[in-house]
């Protein structure tokens, strides 16, 4: 039964999220979702694996909600940022605040991980066109008759 709820309160906040941020920035969308995803997935792992599970479930969570909510150049590096955050924050918020520590801190850790991992792939997505646009070789290479 305890299960149940949790699958249904996931749910219920699932759809309010997605209602209240029709119109928010694509930032704000993937921390949502990362948070989100990270809090089901402890809970999930929590009652299939223990503290374990939770952290594995808190990592895979996280992933899976920045990459559902990334566009397609950045979804990898939200990913991992989310996964990682993930993992970290319910590590240390279960050390500090026990069980609903650890639920705080894997949502916390989800959010900015995924947000920070996808301003990192927008800046190197940008450093690198940067870098072809000047780059003597291909200047050569591309402007030969």
């Amino acid at each position: 039964m305890k299960f149940n709820s949790i699958l249904f309160a996931a749910v219920v906040a699932t759809s309010a999220v997605t209602a209240t941020t029709t119109y928010a920035g694509n930032s704000t969308n993937v921390a949502l979702t990362s948070a989100l995803g990270s809090v089901v997935g402890t809970a999930v792992g929590k009652q299939m694996g223990g503290n374990t599970g939770a952290m594995i479930g808190s990592a895979i969570g996280g992933a899976g909600g920045a990459a559902v909510s990334a566009n397609k150049r950045d979804r990898t590096g939200a990913a991992i940022g989310g996964g990682l955050g993930g993992v970290g924050g319910y590590t240390v918020g279960k050390s500090m605040g026990g069980s609903t520590g650890g639920y705080i801190g894997s949502a916390l850790g989800a959010a900015g991980g995924s947000v920070l991992g996808k301003k990192v792939s927008e800046d190197r997505r940008y450093d690198d066109r940067y870098d072809r646009r000047y780059n003597s070789y291909n200047h050569k290479r591309y402007n030969r008759r």
